[in-house]
């Protein structure tokens, strides 16, 4: 008898349909899965056959083919236990087979047969909508983020025995409780206020939090470098809601998740500095998101940056302009979303006192090597340097530059400027701005216009420098409220260019 259940299978970051075909025939014993499964797949079979005798149903005694079609595509995971179980009990004839053709199951089972959540379970309840299936059967841990998909009747599963029961025409089992949203309210972060002595270094972080610019501080150890990074998070506005879900869809399908409602908070990064290529980008394996997707619409936070290896450096060039990454392999190809900002801290040289009085001892190849890490296509895509030099005892003892809060106000004003200036665009923010979208929206009035002409005559910026300084410039002008660029606006964005004042002075 054959019977075929509804399922999917994670690819990226999006859901494909996948058929659970069951054919029960006389003959040996036996359970074969097909379809390009992967390990864990293939254990189903033991998963399958315990859930269905724990669960008070009868285990066939005959040759069982299950095959997860198409066949071309892999399946990864667990996932597919609720689905498998369910189509051997209907191809044997224990529960309606109907059902199965307008309901989807997705959950692992355990060997008593309770139903475990498996990752990807947004993109699952997603796929299932634009299917226009009935229900999507899941297990009560990831039931609440099936539920945030509108226009999807979820059906909450605690077991195999709970599963049977809904397709043969009963109810579900009540859904677990809400968990509350993290959105209203901030939670304690460390605050601006802490900051003393650095108005430049603060200036320069809120400029880059208001455009989602890139941003590196460069200084010696103890100038406050990782101090101000960690203030971040506390200045930039909240997620929106479609970015919200786009971030869980990212974290539910990496298995990330901490909670299956609705976070705002946006995500920031810190991977170590002995992270490998692999670990940034991702595809390690099938599936496998590095920190730059994990970083989308957040922040990645790069400390210690000339400590890391040059390769995990270089791969960041294409994520850094063009807002995604692709990686492929020699089986497959996938592309992710990486729309993230970049914040970076690093030493001046290795021993990290390069320029302050003669405490520096690094060799000349050293130096060399050191700098080489950062290499100048990467630096090109970064937007605003600060440098951070030692200050007196006297400045630990000056009031803070802002707090948190003021910073905050400001960054979401000038954020809203943008957003409503780029809206017919698709862009919410200064950084993403395209080079038609420069020349619609970048005004710079007479004296600004002069200013950048002889930058442009002297070829002192590529033409990507030239591009990225004039976002920063906008955003400059967005928090300062002016309808055009200013020749201080302009000033400012070209003090914190990167290699910008060091040809100054050359020249």
């Amino acid at each position: 008898m054959l019977a075929r259940a509804r399922t999917f299978a994670i690819e990226a970051l999006q859901a494909r349909a996948v058929a659970v075909e069951v054919d029960i025939r006389p003959g040996l014993p036996a359970f074969t899965i097909v379809g390009l499964g992967d390990a864990t797949v293939r254990e189903a079979r033991d998963r399958v056959h315990a859930a269905i005798l724990n669960s008070g149903f009868q285990f066939p005694a005959q040759r069982i083919t299950a095959n997860l079609a198409p066949a071309d595509i892999p399946k990864v995971g667990p996932g597919f236990d609720l689905a498998l179980a369910c189509a051997v009990l209907a191809a044997s004839g224990q529960i309606p087979g109907e059902p199965l053709g307008t309901h989807a199951l997705f959950g692992e089972l355990s060997l008593d047969g309770e139903v475990r959540a498996a990752h990807g379970t947004l993109a699952v309840a997603e796929a299932s909508r634009k299917a226009s299936l009935q229900m999507l059967l899941v297990g009560p841990a990831r039931a609440r983020e099936a539920m945030l998909v509108q226009d999807l009747r979820v059906g909450v599963v605690q077991s195999l025995a709970s599963a049977a029961r809904v397709l043969a025409g009963g109810e579900p089992d009540p859904p677990p409780p809400p968990a509350p949203e993290r959105g209203g309210e901030r939670r304690q972060l460390p605050d601006l206020g802490d900051v003393r002595g650095r108005p430049d270094a603060v200036g320069a972080l809120t400029i880059a939090a208001a455009g989602a610019h890139n941003c590196l501080f460069m200084g010696p150890p103890g100038t406050g470098k990782t101090m101000l990074a960690q203030r971040l998070p506390s200045i930039l506005p909240p997620l929106s809601h479609a970015e919200a879900i786009e971030v869980l869809r990212i974290h539910s399908v990496a298995g990330h998740l901490e909670s299956d409602s609705l976070v705002y908070e946006r995500p920031f990064r810190a991977p170590h500095h002995s992270i490998t290529t692999a670990g940034l980008i991702g595809g390690a394996r099938q599936g496998w998101v590095g920190e730059v997707v994990l970083a989308h619409n957040g922040v990645l936070f790069l400390d210690e940056l000339c400590e890391f290896d040059r390769a995990p450096l270089d791969a960041l060039r294409q994520p850094l302009e063009d807002g995604r990454v692709a990686i492929v392999r020699a089986r497959h190809s996938t592309v992710y979303p990486s729309r993230f900002m970049l914040l970076a801290a690093t030493n001046p040289c290795p021993c990290g006192y390069a320029g302050v009085d003669e405490r520096c001892r690094c060799k000349p190849h050293e130096l060399a090597r050191h700098r080489r890490r950062l290499s100048g296509p990467l630096l090109d895509r970064i937007d605003l340097l600060v440098r951070m030099e030692r200050t007196g005892s006297e400045s630990l003892a000056a009031p803070p530059t802002t707090s948190s809060s003021g910073a905050a106000e400001r960054v979401l004003l000038a954020r809203e400027r943008q957003a409503t200036r780029l809206h017919a665009d698709g862009v919410l923010v200064n950084a993403h701005m395209s080079a038609a979208m420069l020349r619609e929206h970048v005004v710079l009035d007479e004296r600004a216009e002069q200013i950048l002409a002889r930058v442009r005559e002297r070829s002192v910026l590529s033409a990507r420098g030239v591009h990225r300084t004039l976002r920063v410039a906008r955003t400059i002008a967005d928090l300062e409220a002016h309808s055009r660029i200013e020749p201080a606006d302009l000033a400012m964005a070209l003090s914190l260019r990167p290699g910008f004042a060091e040809q100054e002075r050359a020249a």
